[in-house]
This record gives structure tokens, C-alpha cells and sequence, in this order.
């Protein structure tokens, strides 16, 4: 066997990124406690469990252990001063530091991106570090904004420029796989534009953004992967313009019976376009709040209170002047697979302020959701 060298063994390791956290307890006596792992891990579900693993050399350790219980604080993208902070030798590292009480006592740092507080269940020798496993008692997304990540030697932040949901949020997984046969297109459209770009897709009476594109801002702002959104009348004619009599029957159902004639006349200028626009309005600027409210908490605002807000949104007039191009927000196109149903939709926003450019975006878009749909096994004539 060959001899493995420190160096070697961390260089090595070093390619796989790990996440920072700080693990703090509450102490009887004096300063409470706390270090930086970045061997943190979860263990099973049930029971919850939890585990780190602190080195048998570190003089916090044992302080932690004697509390019999710990905090782990997962760091955002923006505490790197506190990451360097708790890996000092100061006497009492949470001076100047904002925290309050878990359930055990120890401290909750303000502004980490979540926190799970645990007693120790067991601890084990690891060679030279112990293996501490934790029994959650309680957990919370705090800031849900991006963590701080450790990787080749060096902290710094993840930038989410493509994602896609995770498989085990929903049974999705024929969606996630034909997203990612597109998510080139998605990345390529983002780019072009300057723009974020989701793909939808309908889970019963929601519309699910399964994947993202495009850069968000550089200030640690999350996704919206993963969020649900009121599938109704005036948001997702995307997919309604191509739905059969009896299914737009039935999604034209959830509008008010004075409202329908105009709701299924705007699905057919949607179909006859090949896609959606959503202009500026009151609610357009209060619905995208939500938006960026439902990016850093998924929990932030409770779907059936986005409806009324959707039913409001100012969608796909009659004639598109250039008044109404200059007011353009949001562009969104179906994608099309194999047999001619409706895959996804692709949205776009978060473009400059289109003017006369706005024929442009369309052209742009329409030619990735072309490609998309060619990528999905669609042609025309299916």
C-alpha cells in the first residue's frame, strides 16, 4: 500500500467543497463556547441525528462536550469574519457577536443561514478526531441566503448560475430529467439577456420552478427553485394556450363567471403568439416582492394568498404598442415534448427595460424554447 502524506491527503479532499459552520454550546461558567467545523453532516432522518467531528487537539471540544449539548450555525456567504473569529485563540469569541438562546442555551448566531440545535447522543474515536453524533431537538432556516463555502484551501461563496430542483421534493422526476437536456438553452438564453430564467412545470393545481438561470445578485440572494405558485387564470397561459377543451375548460373554471370570455380570449392570443407577457402594474411590483421575499424563504408567503395577487397581474393585451413593449417585465414560452404536450415553460425576467428591444427578447426566447422542444423530441408535426 502506498503512504498517504498529509499534504497529499488534503490536497486531495481539498476538490470537494464543504460548507462552514461554527458549533457553540452554552457554558456554566464564563464565555460560552464555540469553534468552526467543516465536517459537519447529517445522519439519519429518523431519529434526526446529526454529527461533526472536532479534533482531539482543539481546547473547545471538551467545554462543548461538558455541556452535553450544541448549536450547529450554518455560516452565510457574508460571515466569513465570523468564520475567521471563531477559529481564533481569543478568550472570548462571541465579543461584539449578535446571538440568542436555542432551546439548549447555546447561542444562535444572527444572519446564519440556518441553525440546528441537538444534545450529544454519543460520542466515538476517529483516529485523530472524534465523531460526535447530535439528536436534534430543533432546527430552523434563519436567512436561507447562500452559505459560505470552504474549497481548495480557501473560503467563498456559491454562485448559483444554473440550478434544478432536488428529485426528492415531489414526484417530478420525468420533469427534472428533460430539464436537464435543456438547461444549456436556459444558461445560453440567461446569458444573452442579461436575465434570470426559470422553467415551470404544472403539479396539480401549482406551477413548480423546477430549475434557474442567470445570475443573481452578488449579495448572497438565493433561488427560487423549488417554490410552488397559484396555477390560475392570468399566470400559466403558457401552458392553458395549448391545453385541450376539457382541461382549459376546467383551469378557465377558477376565474369569475364575468371574467372568463376575456380570460379565454387572452389564452388565445397567448396560443396565437406562441407566448405570454406580463406588463408593470401595482400588483406586478407587489407579486414580484413576494417573489424575492419567497427566494430567501420558501415559507415566506403562503401560496393561497398569492392567488388573489396572480388574478390581478396585467397579462397579454390585445395589441402590443409600444407603450405596452416598453412595459414588458416578463416573458414566458412554452416547451414542447414529443407528442406535442406542453414540457415546461420558460420565463424571463429580470431584463433591462426593454423599449423597442422587447421584439428582440421574444425572437431570442422563442428561438431557445424551438431548440428546447427540438432537444425533448418535438417536431412540428406532432
Amino acid at each position: 500500500m502506498n503512504t498517504i502524506t498529509s499534504q497529499q491527503f488534503r490536497e486531495v479532499l481539498g476538490q470537494y467543497p464543504t460548507g462552514v459552520c461554527v458549533v457553540t454550546a452554552a457554558s456554566g461558567d464564563g464565555p460560552d463556547a464555540g469553534f468552526v467545523v467543516g465536517s459537519f453532516t447529517s445522519v439519519s432522518l429518523d431519529p434526526p441525528l446529526v454529527a461533526f467531528f472536532p479534533d482531539k487537539r482543539s481546547s473547545t471540544w471538551p467545554r462543548i462536550a461538558a455541556a452535553g449539548h450544541f448549536c450547529v450555525n450554518i455560516l452565510s456567504a457574508d460571515q466569513e469574519h465570523l468564520c475567521r473569529q471563531f477559529s481564533s485563540k481569543a478568550p472570548d469569541k462571541f465579543e461584539g457577536v449578535d446571538a440568542r438562546p436555542a432551546g439548549t442555551g447555546a447561542p444562535i448566531l444572527d444572519g446564519a443561514v440556518a441553525w440546528i440545535d441537538c444534545d450529544i447522543e454519543s460520542v466515538s474515536e476517529a483516529g485523530d478526531h472524534w465523531f460526535v453524533l447530535g439528536r436534534v431537538r430543533e432546527l430552523q432556516v434563519e436567512t436561507g441566503s447562500l452559505p459560505l463555502l470552504f474549497f481548495q484551501g480557501g473560503y467563498g461563496r456559491f454562485a448559483p448560475l444554473s440550478m434544478a430542483a432536488d428529485a426528492t421534493r415531489g414526484a417530478l422526476g420525468e420533469e427534472l430529467r428533460e430539464l436537464d437536456l435543456v438547461r444549456s438553452e436556459m444558461e445560453a438564453l440567461a446569458a444573452d439577456l442579461s436575465s434570470r430564467c426559470v422553467a415551470t412545470v404544472i403539479d396539480g393545481d401549482d406551477l413548480v420552478v423546477l430549475g434557474s438561470a442567470g445570475s443573481p445578485e452578488a449579495s448572497g440572494r438565493a433561488t427560487l427553485v423549488g417554490v410552488h405558485l397559484p396555477f390560475a387564470p392570468r399566470y400559466g397561459a403558457a401552458f392553458a394556450g395549448w391545453f385541450d377543451d376539457d382541461r382549459l375548460e376546467a383551469f378557465l373554471g377558477q376565474a369569475p363567471d364575468a371574467d372568463r370570455a376575456e380570460e379565454r380570449r387572452r389564452i388565445g392570443r397567448v396560443r396565437g403568439r406562441g407566448y405570454s407577457v406580463g406588463l408593470i402594474n401595482g400588483a406586478q411590483r407587489e407579486f414580484a416582492s413576494a417573489l424575492d421575499q419567497l427566494e430567501h424563504d420558501p415559507h415566506a408567503r403562503d401560496r393561497d394568498a398569492l392567488k388573489p395577487l396572480v388574478e390581478q397581474l396585467h397579462y397579454d393585451p390585445e395589441v402590443l404598442t409600444d407603450e405596452a413593449k416598453a412595459d414588458v417585465r416578463v416573458i414566458a414560452a412554452p416547451v414542447f415534448r414529443k407528442g406535442g404536450e406542453v414540457a415546461m415553460a420558460l420565463t424571463v425576467y429580470g431584463f433591462s427595460k426593454p423599449h423597442g428591444a422587447v421584439d428582440d427578447y421574444v425572437e431570442r426566447l422563442l428561438a431557445a424554447t424551438r431548440r428546447a422542444s427540438e432537444l425533448l423530441g418535438h417536431d412540428d408535426t406532432d
